[in-house]
């Protein structure tokens, strides 16, 4: 059995902290999903930008996921404001292509990467995990990623790959590592119209009715935003449950859904 972040341990208990110790992905995890009611989990990117659009998302009525870029002028004050309102806090790590003086890049020596990386969580203090803002390029270097989940997993942090690129091998190393992760099944405004998120999140919730449960990422686009407050709400009386990142890493047991392995495997 391997090492599992206490936080997450400390936060969950019973069957769901016994499901996150699992080393190797857990088919019991997903199976125990059966009688129960699907579950989404809601990630928010790109936040720290605007403080309008950041406060719409804290007042999002749920277990929301805030996940804020370093190098925004309201980092720091709303990774302040979300711990204090009981939100879950994520650093959104920019990594290649992303630019800027927090992003990993594949040239980078390990002891940068480490330095970026300190200065990233400092800048996001709360933050209970990671995941990438871009990343196509470092997410598919395995020697990056390798040492990445083993820092992680040293921090007692999780970590989510937005899955940028379908080259990605984060969530497969996260695995291997037995670190507490997830992959992102369905992004909800690659078209920021309140038609296409509305049409994703319905992709979303049809997905979770399928497979048991679905890690969503949006972004605070006005359209996505308006989708949100209108749709969260209801989501209860569709069958859905709504649960923090941490408990979907429980039910989930770092299992891989169907589209992005075998068996429970990452590709």
């Amino acid at each position: 059995m391997r090492f599992l972040a206490p936080l997450l341990l400390a936060l969950l208990s019973g069957p769901l902290a016994a499901q996150l110790t699992m080393s190797e992905p857990n088919t019991s995890a997903v199976e125990q999903t059966s009688a129960a009611n699907p579950r989404l989990t809601l990630i928010i990117d790109d936040l720290g930008q605007t403080p309008n659009r950041d406060r719409r998302v804290l007042a999002l009525p749920g277990p929301v996921a805030l996940a804020i870029l370093p190098d925004t002028p309201h980092a720091t004050q709303l990774a302040d404001e979300a711990h204090r309102s009981g939100k879950t806090v994520m650093l959104h790590l920019p990594m290649d292509p992303a630019g800027g003086r927090y992003a990993w890049h594949p040239e980078l020596p390990v002891d940068e990467l480490e330095r970026r990386l300190d200065a990233a969580f400092e800048a996001v203090p709360h933050a209970h995990g990671v995941n990438n803002h871009m990343g196509s390029r470092m997410t598919a270097d395995t020697a990056a990623m390798s040492w990445l989940m083993g820092e992680l997993q040293r921090r007692h942090r999780f970590f989510v790959d937005s899955r940028t690129s379908a080259a990605t091998v984060a969530g497969a190393t996260a695995q291997r590592v037995g670190l507490a992760s997830l992959s992102r099944d369905v992004f909800l405004d690659n078209e920021p119209t309140a038609d296409a998120v509305a049409a994703q999140l319905e992709r979303a919730v049809a997905l979770a009715h399928k497979q048991g449960s679905v890690v969503v990422i949006g972004h605070p686009y006005p359209a996505t935003l308006e989708v949100l407050e209108r749709e969260l709400p209801r989501l209860a009386a569709r069958g859905i449950d709504w649960i923090g990142v941490e408990q979907m890493i429980a039910v989930r047991g770092n299992r891989a859904m169907a589209a992005h392995g075998k068996s429970g495997i990452y590709r």
